[in-house]
């Protein structure tokens, strides 16, 4: 009866350890389905599965190496960076030609409202002749259409 006892316990130990010694494989075939099986295919590259912690041994071509992550994490924190400098500069872009478009309208009301434009040259002043209140009408016309419609790409 002992003998027996100990046999059984024995091979109660042992049969967990030899199937767990049989080899899976994992591979994925033309239509990109992946597979998984006791032998190996024919055709088809495989790799070993340790089916225990569920990572494969076959090989590390997907795993890379600590310093290629160190790397590729640098890239996306550059990407990151890269991409937070250009909305600043789109941030400046915008409210420069908020300002833009705010000075043209004023100076575009000014011209409308008033009959007479005096302006200062070279320490003289001297009021606009009609034609030249037309032409800066023009001006700011342009500078108002530019900056206070929706922005266009460059």
């Amino acid at each position: 009866m002992n003998r027996k006892t100990l046999m059984l316990t024995l091979l109660i130990a042992v049969a967990p350890s030899m199937s767990m010694s049989a080899s899976v494989y994992k591979w994925t075939d033309d239509n990109g389905v992946t597979h998984y099986g006791d032998r190996q295919p024919v055709g088809a590259n495989s790799e070993t599965v340790n089916v225990r912690s569920g990572t494969s041994s076959g090989s590390d071509s997907g795993r890379s190496s600590p310093q290629q992550r160190l790397d590729e994490l640098q890239e996306q924190q550059q990407k990151k960076t890269d991409r937070e400098d250009e909305t600043a500069v789109e941030t400046a872009r915008r409210k420069q030609r908020e300002a833009n478009c705010e000075t043209a309208r004023a100076n575009l009301n000014v011209i409308e409202s008033n009959a007479r434009i005096r302006v200062e040259e070279d320490g003289e002043q001297r009021y606009l002749a009609p034609e030249e209140i037309a032409e800066q009408k023009v001006k700011f016309e342009e500078v108002v259409a530019e900056n206070c419609g929706p922005e266009t790409q460059q």
